[in-house]
């Protein structure tokens, strides 16, 4: 019984994680881990802008992270988002805009997938 109370935090740690994030726009899935696809995507925006890309780690183990657009910062910067696949192995794919940072962000992040 006293394994109840782990597991339910467990569990609604686990349902937390597994939505996407408010005013995110889905980009794709892959069968790659999400740790492959954000090194894909961080590698991809700082050879083009030649400038340091800041990832947050929003999961342990790089299950879920926030890599944002060179030149945007954490928390509310221009971002992609990746998480876990919903269903099955693999990842979710999203970007969070803000200002200017759009089209060619979610092209270099399709490229990843």
């Amino acid at each position: 019984m006293k394994l109840f109370p782990l597991l339910a935090l467990t569990v609604a740690i686990s349902a937390c994680a597994a939505q996407p994030p408010a005013g995110v726009q889905q980009v794709g899935t892959s069968q790659k881990a999400p740790k492959a696809v954000a090194q894909c995507v961080a590698q991809k925006w700082a050879d083009k802008s030649q400038q340091q890309v800041v990832s947050q780690d929003t999961l342990a183990n790089d299950q879920a992270v926030d890599i944002y657009v060179p030149g945007q910062q954490p928390p509310n910067g221009a971002a992609a988002i990746v998480r876990p696949a919903w269903s099955g192995p693999g990842s979710w794919v999203g970007f969070r805009a803000s200002g200017a940072a759009g089209s060619q962000a979610t092209g270099d992040i399709q490229a990843c997938l």
